[in-house]
C-alpha cells in the first residue's frame, strides 16, 4: 500500500493532540502504564510538540485514499534520548496508528518507508525509543529488525533505545 507523509502545520497542532489522547486511551486499556500524561498534557508536552512542528519533523501518513492514518516525527539527531552520537542516524519519535487502521501493518510499512528515505540520506541507522513499561510495543519493534542497544532513564520512566541498521 502507498503510503505519503503530509508535513503537520501549527494548524494541525489539536489534532496532534487527539491522536496522542487517543493513544494513551488505547493503551490505558491495554493497563500498560505508558503515555498517560497524554489525557491531559502538561505545558512541556505542548511545547515539544509545537517545537517538533515548527522544525517540521512531524508528519501525518496518509494512505492511497488521502485518508490519515496515522503520524509520526522525524528527528535528525536526538539529545535528550541518544546524547551525541557519531554515525548519522534518523530518529523516531511519537509513531501513532490510529487504532481503527491497527494490525494492518501500516506500523511496518511506516518504519521501512522512514528507513529507505533514511538511507538514500546516508544515514546508518534508523533509531528510536519504547518505553521500558510497555513491553507489547518493545517486542514490536524487535520484531521489525530493531535491536536495544542501551536504555536511558528520565524521570517519567526508562526508556529502552533501538536502532536499525540500515544496509
Amino acid at each position: 500500500m502507498q503510503l505519503t507523509f503530509t508535513p503537520i502545520t501549527k494548524k494541525d497542532q489539536e489534532e496532534v493532540i487527539h491522536m496522542f489522547q487517543a493513544a494513551a486511551d488505547k493503551i490505558n486499556r491495554m493497563n500498560i502504564d505508558h503515555w498517560q500524561y497524554w489525557k491531559n498534557p502538561p505545558s512541556e508536552k505542548i511545547k515539544w510538540v509545537e517545537e517538533g512542528i515548527e522544525n517540521n519533523e512531524y508528519f501525518f501518513v496518509q494512505n492511497a485514499d488521502q485518508e490519515i492514518i496515522g503520524m509520526l516525527r522525524i528527528l535528525d539527531e536526538d539529545l535528550t534520548y541518544w546524547g551525541e552520537q557519531n554515525e548519522k542516524a534518523k530518529y523516531i519519535h511519537s509513531l501513532v496508528v490510529k487504532e481503527k487502521f491497527n494490525g494492518k501493518g501500516f506500523g511496518a510499512q511506516i518504519l521501512e518507508k522512514v528507513g529507505k528515505q533514511a538511507k538514500k540520506e546516508n544515514c546508518k541507522y534508523l533509531r528510536l525509543d519504547a518505553d521500558s513499561k510497555n513491553p507489547k510495543l518493545c517486542n514490536y519493534y524487535e520484531k521489525q529488525g530493531f535491536k536495544q542497544v542501551g536504555a536511558k532513564k528520565l524521570t517519567i520512566s526508562t526508556y529502552n533505545l533501538y536502532q536499525k541498521e540500515l544496509f
